[in-house]
């Protein structure tokens, strides 16, 4: 075996340690597919998805040729790994895979200006505690074609971001609690798996919490009795119901506006889309210098240095293309 040192990259992905903690972005990987779109110079956007619209099947006409489309929605998945604040408009645009059409593609491409004016941005992972904490959320009847919901959560372990989905689910529901609650059981499937996996590597942690700002869905997890108006959501009742009574689950109210998995649901304002990125948490990864400076400063730079001591860290906001 051989050492390699540790990662600085990995199939696209891009690892910089810190003093504070770890970063992974994708970058260059974003800079190579707006380059293969010819969106490298397209105007910046402040979100991925327009707020109070979805889209359809019949919007727009077809494309002559989706081979495109295909390539750069499955391009698009693959960078999800280190943008949960793409997630939501990703899975949108992946359910007209089979057959897109001319508004699909203008929803593609407002995805790449938004990698555009973000590219260096990815998640942050910092030491902290080993607690479980999920949010999860639904958006009832989202869907104008088939009236199904789109359910979200996100997982942290302390304050990092360690899962996150965004699917629309699998059958029609009938009310907003019975979306709210087979999200719940959908989210707490996701957290006893993890509960597993930190069982196998010896750690104990407490029970986790799950955050849902619908009463009627953390009613009906709380209540032993079974209401007969809620029969056909029978199997997740069961299962959250027992999570709750082993004390392996914890099911708790908050409010709406502090729900973070509402980005993964539907779109958002500008303001509020913002917000919710800045708790998953999603920021621009810090400036890194890795190798020899002598390598990567031009010589005129290397003077200013050397024989004049001007900070490298002001050198770099003077000239922040050269370094």
């Amino acid at each position: 075996m051989k050492d390699l040192r540790p990662v600085h990259y990995f199939l696209g992905m891009e690892i910089l340690r810190t003093p504070n903690g770890l970063s992974l972005t994708q970058s260059k990987y974003i800079k190579d597919l707006l380059t293969r779109t010819k969106m490298q110079d397209a105007k910046h956007i402040s979100s991925p998805v327009a707020s109070g619209r979805r889209l359809s099947l019949h919007d727009g006409a077809p494309l002559d040729d989706p081979s495109e489309y295909r390539s750069v929605v499955g391009a698009l998945q693959y960078l999800t790994l280190t943008r949960p604040d793409i997630a939501f408009a990703v899975n949108h645009v992946c359910q007209f895979m089979h057959q897109p059409t001319s508004a699909h593609w203008v929803a593609v491409k407002r995805i790449l200006r938004y990698l555009n004016g973000t590219s260096t941005h990815g998640l942050f992972y910092k030491p902290g505690s080993l607690s479980l904490m999920a949010y999860s959320d639904a958006d009832y009847a989202g869907d104008p074609d088939d009236r199904r919901s789109t359910g979200g959560y996100c997982l942290y372990l302390g304050s990092n971001l360690i899962s996150w989905s965004s699917k629309k689910q699998g059958g029609v529901s009938r009310s907003s609690t019975e979306a709210e609650y087979s999200q719940l059981a959908y989210t707490a499937a996701a957290i006893s798996w993890f509960r597993a996996l930190f069982r196998d590597l010896q750690l104990s942690l407490s029970c986790p919490k799950l955050w849902c700002d619908n009463i009627s869905a953390i009613s009906l997890a709380s209540n032993p009795v079974f209401h007969a108006r809620t029969r056909h959501v029978e199997v997740d009742y069961h299962y959250v119901r027992e999570k709750v009574v082993r004390q392996e689950l914890d099911v708790r109210y908050l409010a709406t506006h502090d729900q973070i998995a509402d980005i993964f649901t539907k779109g958002l304002s500008i303001s509020r889309f913002r917000l919710l990125t800045s708790k998953l948490p999603v920021r621009s990864s810090p400036v890194s210098l890795r190798g020899c400076i002598r390598c990567l400063l031009p010589l005129g730079l290397l003077s200013c240095i050397y024989v004049y001591h001007i900070p490298l860290s002001y050198l770099i906001t003077l000239y922040p293309y050269h370094i």
